[in-house]
């Protein structure tokens, strides 16, 4: 009986293990120097002193820094829209849905910024 719960108890454990590396796998990837990355989610702090977001992927816990400049561009479109309108960073609130196109840092924690695009959610009709 002891030999069979040790199994079960390996068993377990090896699963989570491998459900945990292929989950963080896609995350590490896209955090390459240097290629073009992606990070979706909601703005929960801004900081336009230091030209920052501090934007939390959607459904998850995981925060990453966005750093802008004056060449980064700011975009709005809504859900199923194909029509991109320009705007200004003092458009982007906390709390805003955005999707952030640009290159990681060396650490892969700050994510530069090429474009930013505050999605517009659906009006209630």
């Amino acid at each position: 009986m002891k030999k069979l719960f040790t199994r079960l108890f390996v068993s377990v454990l090896a699963f989570l293990v491998s459900v945990l590396l292929v989950q963080t796998a896609p995350a590490q990837e896209k955090m390459d120097k240097g290629k073009q990355a992606r990070w979706e989610g909601n703005v929960v702090r801004s900081n336009k002193d230091k030209s920052t977001l501090t934007v939390r992927k959607v459904g998850s816990s995981l925060e990453r820094t966005v750093e802008y400049d004056s060449s980064t561009r700011w975009v709005s479109q809504a859900h199923g829209s194909k029509k991109v309108n320009d705007i200004d960073a003092s458009q982007v609130k906390d709390g805003d849905r955005v999707i952030v196109r640009g290159t990681w840092d060396k650490g892969g924690g700050v994510l530069h910024a090429t474009q930013i695009s505050k999605r517009l959610s659906h009006s209630p009709q």
